[in-house]
């Protein structure tokens, strides 16, 4: 899940450029990979909580609710916390707080807590907003500046590759039993019910202890470690560069592709997380003989697609407009969605795996669109779009209700809204104006 942001604000480093900050890199993309992991672990968490405690679609979907509004909230204040105390204290106080969130899943657990497993999302949420905010500026300086951007494709790479493999290594370590339907709780009296949902919650415990672990590990390592200072560079107005037309405009706000990129951008990760989020569900309401544990394997096809996309997308966007990219992958994206509407089985399986290949270059491909042009207010745009993240939060929340209203087979008809929106923005909606209204 692609929800880290180009780094906008420009550093400069007063260690000097020999040095070696390899062994750094290397932990830091780990970092990358981590918040890529836990994100995407939660596609397995949703159905296997849904199970513990007899949700409903819209109540289990809480748990992105809270992971996602943490975006929205925390997002503004780690950019001062970071900019008060600087990048490397921001990345360890931002594992420290995602570890301390993973731990509160082991006291969730032991006390069946759906309350306190939500409080313990919203922490580790927390901690991977701030890891986000203080790591990109890090990889742009540890390495010579002619190969800052292939770090950063690097790093993103190893967040894919955290996306892909979450699923599958989840579904081996928490889908530990095979999980019953209702119709099969139906049958047990309450003593053995209630044995086999105290055994379903522990069996979260103990993942979540060793990812706890990794987070405190790779903390300590970077608060021991010497790295680059690191200054934000004011951006000075670029009016007349070229193709920025700042001055027309007091604050962001002003530009209407950039407002209307926000949109896109709320609903390309709500549309994502939602289809995430149901996959388990779904794939065991289309086919009855597939055991959850082999379902929740299959999401990683829906993860690992979004990874290969990239690769391809990257090279077909050198020859073709951008926009034209957005807005051929977001109608190709419907027309899956709609095929695994109508259809059952393998057929309706496959065509919602394949969704993942056609959102891969979805985010950074809005992002940048909708920040050109800004000019100085280019930081001011960018953290108006990685607010908009918060659409992660509220659209899986609505398709749960819908779901729980429709049924889950229908209640995919709000993804095809969200692309419909995004073709529109690619083809249109991205392109800037100099008559939008002064801001």
């Amino acid at each position: 899940m692609a929800v880290s942001s180009p780094s906008t604000t420009n550093v400069t480093s007063s260690s000097s450029g020999n040095a070696n900050y390899t062994p750094a890199l290397i932990v830091l993309t780990s970092l990358f990979f981590m918040w890529g992991f836990i994100t995407c672990l939660n596609d397995i968490l949703i159905p296997h909580l849904q199970n513990v405690f007899s949700l409903s679609y819209f109540e289990s979907m809480l748990i992105q609710f809270c992971f996602f509004f943490a975006y929205f909230v925390v997002s503004l204040p780690s950019g001062k916390l970071v900019e008060k105390i600087g990048y490397k204290k921001g990345i360890v106080i931002g594992l420290v707080t995602a570890g301390i969130g993973t731990l509160l899943f082991y006291p969730a657990a032991g006390i069946r807590s759906y309350p306190l497993f939500l409080f313990a999302f919203f922490i580790m949420a927390s901690g991977i907003t701030l890891l986000q905010v203080a790591a990109n500026p890090y990889v742009a300086i540890l390495g010579k500046p002619e190969t800052a951007s292939s770090r950063l494709n690097l790093t993103q790479a190893f967040n894919s590759l955290g996306t892909t493999i979450a699923p599958y290594f989840g579904s081996i370590l928490i889908f530990n039993n095979r999980c019953k339907t209702a119709d099969e709780l139906k049958t047990m009296n309450f003593a053995d019910v209630e044995a086999y949902k105290i055994a379903e919650a522990v069996a979260v415990q103990y993942p979540y202890l060793g990812l706890a672990a990794v987070l405190f590990l790779i903390a300590a390592f970077f608060a021991v470690t010497k790295l680059p200072q690191i200054e934000a560079a004011s951006q000075s107005s670029s009016a007349g560069d070229g193709g920025s037309f700042d001055h027309h405009h007091k604050s962001a706000w002003g530009y209407k592709h950039l407002v209307l990129g926000a949109v896109a951008i709320f609903v390309y990760v709500g549309g994502e997380v939602s289809i995430g989020s149901f996959l388990v569900k779904y794939f065991s309401f289309l086919d009855s003989s597939l055991v959850e544990s082999e379902a929740g394997k299959l999401v990683s096809f829906y993860w690992g697609g979004a990874m290969v996309g990239r690769f391809v997308g990257s090279a077909v966007q050198r020859k073709i407009n951008p926009g034209y990219v957005l807005a051929f992958n977001a109608v190709v994206a419907a027309i899956l969605v709609s095929v695994s509407m109508a259809t059952f089985g393998s057929i309706a399986m496959w065509s919602i795996l394949l969704v993942g290949l056609f959102n891969s270059i979805m985010f950074p491909t809005i992002f940048t669109l909708a920040i050109d042009g800004l000019g100085k207010h280019t930081g001011q745009g960018s953290g108006i779009l990685c607010m908009a993240i918060v659409g992660g939060a509220i659209i899986p929340l609505i398709q749960g209700l819908l779901a729980d209203n429709i049924g889950i087979h229908h209640a995919f008809f709000l993804p095809i809204l969200c692309y419909a929106y995004i073709a529109y923005y690619g083809i249109k909606g991205h392109k800037p104006s100099f008559n939008t209204a002064k801001a």
